[in-house]
């Protein structure tokens, strides 16, 4: 897309406003409040909106999607008996893949009432799957698990220390903490890289903060946590973005019908700056595992 359309923004400037913290989090869920419908024109079936993960070149989205939260259910080590919490849940795929799956039981949170309706569609009788909408500020049931995906980058460089702490309280001695994130990462300070992260701010994401990799572990290792492994998967969010970006356009007259052409634009300049600075490695990706220290 034209770099015209992201508006101009001033070099070095930090774009985040304080806000009281109610107003944070419906901020935090303003990005995810547009139709299930229009979402579901670009994301896999599964309803997925994070780096997925390509095992094999032949593989679909929505294989790559799972393939994903099989990668980090392995790495948490998650089984029969555990209970599972999934912080930022989306529309629920992780949580009920937990249950359907590895037989464990679930719960799901979420800021969005949106992700909220549908991710209860996947609830059934008899099934220990649970959503809520609720943030992990107030969650407080004792986990032997918990898995957040894209979520971090929402809650802003002021709640790390509590976030972490709040996962402390919750998991058990053998406890494990799997967080997948995006990163800032190869160091840069170009003009157009701030231009599109005001743009971001301004049109999308209301409340958001892209952490540094210390910006994750320090925190983490202060609430009592212990750094067991990290894994970049950069290329595989731009190999995730790059099917978004192909089936938002292979549904433009429907995703304008649902929505604007102005907002399907900004859609595709998220999508197409985001695919851009993951391949030069201004941002990044990473799963961190976590275990109790």
């Amino acid at each position: 897309m034209a770099e015209s359309r992201i508006p101009r923004g001033r070099v070095g400037q930090t774009y985040r406003r304080s806000l009281p913290s109610d107003q944070t989090d419906r901020n935090a869920g303003f990005h995810y409040e547009f139709s299930n419908e229009f979402y579901a024109l670009w994301l896999d079936p599964t309803m997925t909106y994070s780096c997925a993960y390509f095992e094999r070149p032949d593989q679909t989205l929505e294989e790559a999607q799972m393939a994903k939260v099989d990668l980090a259910f392995r790495k948490v080590g998650l089984g029969p008996g555990h209970r599972l919490l999934d912080v930022g849940c989306g529309w629920g795929a992780t949580a009920a893949r937990a249950v359907e799956k590895y037989g464990a039981s679930a719960v799901g949170l979420t800021l969005s009432q949106n992700q909220l309706t549908y991710a209860q569609t996947r609830v059934r009788p008899g099934t220990a799957l649970e959503y809520r909408l609720e943030g992990w500020e107030t969650y407080q049931a004792p986990c032997d698990r918990i898995v957040s995906f894209g979520a971090f980058e929402h809650f802003t460089s002021p709640k790390y220390p509590a976030f972490f702490g709040r996962c402390r309280e919750l998991l058990p001695a053998d406890g494990r903490l799997l967080l997948q994130t995006i990163t800032v990462s190869k160091p840069s300070r170009s003009f157009e890289l701030l231009r599109f992260a005001y743009f971001l701010h301004k049109e999308l994401f209301q409340r958001s903060e892209l952490p540094r990799l210390e910006q994750v572990v320090g925190p983490a290792r202060e609430a009592g946590l212990e750094l067991l492994h990290a894994e970049t998967l950069r290329p595989h969010y731009v190999a995730t973005l790059e099917a978004w970006i192909a089936n938002l356009e292979g549904q433009k007259a429907e995703a304008i019908r649902l929505t604007s052409t102005a907002l399907y634009e900004k859609f595709l300049v998220y999508l197409e700056g985001a695919a851009r600075y993951f391949r030069s490695g201004e941002t990044g990706v990473y799963q961190f595992l976590f275990g109790v220290a």
